[in-house]
């Protein structure tokens, strides 16, 4: 299990990366579209044609979209975020998200083209059982010295279109439904939550529930501070919310609490996605005190939870997508806590390729004290070209203490990039095999293997290689 130290150790890896990053664009003279360097050499074609990687690098398919699994079922498919788990016997549990949506991604799902093997599993493992409920969890238990693949299996069901999500402090993952379905035409329930499975690699979540006090909507990814025990999440809108839901209990979600959403101070129901309809536009590098709006009927029957807050003064963000907490350098000022929230914004900027900004909490974040010590929102990187990095989403931290970042481009070609900490930017990885997405990138805990999805068809690859010496 992880403990808070270790968490805390490789959030301190992830907030050295991105300040290295933004170091790294300062140097360049502040343009992010700087072209990305190749420390690891150049990229070597694929003879199998799937992934271009440089000389000294490997992979290894874990799982392919309709192969049957140890549990009966088939790997499902549209592979998304991930998260690596340590388990205690050394090896890992690898949790893969699955942004299935039925009838828009076909039989897909882990019962079979016709819900076939659907009764080889319990009634009591489903949060949905209707015919349009096919998205969820499966977890690949993988042996990183022996790089052999243990078992496969579904570990949560029922669910639709899982996009991203976030590991816990408590060694969970919680997994984030993309839409706002409602009971009704295929479904038994109504979907838009986040879920937990609670121990990645011990089987099936059993009679799963929604956290709902977390709120309904369009979620994309969480962040959770272990220090204060707020919740951040992202709302994968072109005019969505920042969100931060404040626990009753650190340690159980589900026991409930209140979710608000971020305005900027002195700037009522601003939109910072800086587009041509922008009437102020988002400074770079430049921290703004924000507040936090208490949000009501968060568990709504109408799609409107962002709309009410834009009413209430939130700001409006451009598809909110990864998100991370991390713990950067110790600040200057000695009232601001060293925790940062990172989360990327596919389509804002000027030109529409990302921007990536960071929260600063506050050092009484959640509390009443915040109102005369307020966190601080910055517009990080605003990117003004596709030749670096195109449309970041999935990101994560890599145990040298840089990033590993994934494109969601319209380019001819989807790229993967390693961010140093000192700020350079490298390719490292380009799929060979058609225009797909990159997603879930993440790191096993004995940092020896990377792990990443090819969305379509549904493709799981391990990467090992020469990592410390490379990075």
């Amino acid at each position: 299990m992880i403990d808070r130290r270790h968490f805390l150790g490789r959030a301190a890896a992830f907030g050295a990366g991105f300040v290295g990053l933004r170091a790294g664009l300062a140097r360049a003279g502040g343009l992010p579209n700087t072209a990305a360097a190749e420390p690891f050499g150049a990229l070597m074609r694929d003879p199998g044609g799937l992934l271009d990687l440089p000389g000294g690098f490997s992979y290894q398919v874990l799982a392919r979209y309709g192969e049957e699994m140890d549990d009966g079922l088939m790997v499902p498919g549209k592979q998304d975020a991930m998260a690596a788990f340590p388990r205690a016997d050394g090896t890992t549990a690898l949790v893969v998200n699955h942004e299935v949506e039925i009838p828009a991604h076909g039989p897909l799902g882990p019962f079979g083209r016709k819900d076939e093997r659907i009764d080889r599993i319990s009634p009591d493992a489903f949060y949905d059982r209707g015919r349009r409920a096919r998205g969820g969890c499966s977890t690949i238990l993988f042996d990183t010295r022996a790089q052999k693949v243990l078992r496969r299996e579904l570990s949560l069901a029922g669910t639709v279109r899982n996009c991203a999500g976030g590991a816990t402090p408590w060694n969970s993952w919680l997994t984030c439904e993309e839409c706002f379905d409602s009971k009704g035409d295929g479904f038994d329930q109504d979907h838009g939550y986040v879920f937990e499975v609670r121990r990645p690699g011990h089987g099936l979540e059993m009679n799963p529930e929604p956290i709902r006090a977390m709120g309904r909507f369009n979620h994309e990814a969480v962040a959770i501070d272990p220090a204060s025990g707020a919740v951040y999440l992202t709302e994968d809108r072109s005019d969505g919310l920042l969100y931060r839901f404040l626990p009753t209990d650190k340690r159980d979600l589900h026991k409930g609490g209140r979710l608000q959403a971020l305005a900027i101070r002195g700037k009522p129901a601003i939109s910072t996605r800086n587009w041509e309809d922008s009437k102020e536009p988002m400074p770079i590098g430049r921290a703004m005190p924000v507040d936090w709006i208490d949000l009501d009927g968060v568990d709504g029957r109408a799609d409107d939870l962002r709309y009410r807050g834009f009413a209430r003064g939130a700001a409006r963000f451009a598809r909110g997508e990864g998100m991370w907490f991390g713990l950067g350098p110790r600040p200057a000022a000695a009232n601001r806590p060293r925790g940062r929230v990172y989360f990327a914004c596919t389509n804002g900027g000027a030109k529409r390729l990302g921007q990536l900004w960071r929260y600063l909490p506050s050092r009484g974040e959640g509390t009443a004290d915040e109102s005369k010590d307020p966190g601080m929102l910055e517009l990080f990187i605003e990117s003004e070209g596709p030749r670096a990095i195109a449309n970041a989403d999935n990101l994560a931290v890599t145990p040298w203490g840089g990033l590993v970042v994934c494109e969601d481009s319209d380019n001819e070609e989807q790229r993967l990039f390693m961010v140093s900490p000192t700020g350079d930017i490298a390719l490292f990885a380009r799929n060979a095999l058609n225009r797909s997405e990159f997603a879930g990138s993440c790191f096993s805990p004995d940092g020896s293997t990377m792990f990443v999805n090819i969305q379509n068809p549904g493709i799981t690859l391990a990467v090992r290689g020469p990592w410390p010496t490379a990075l």
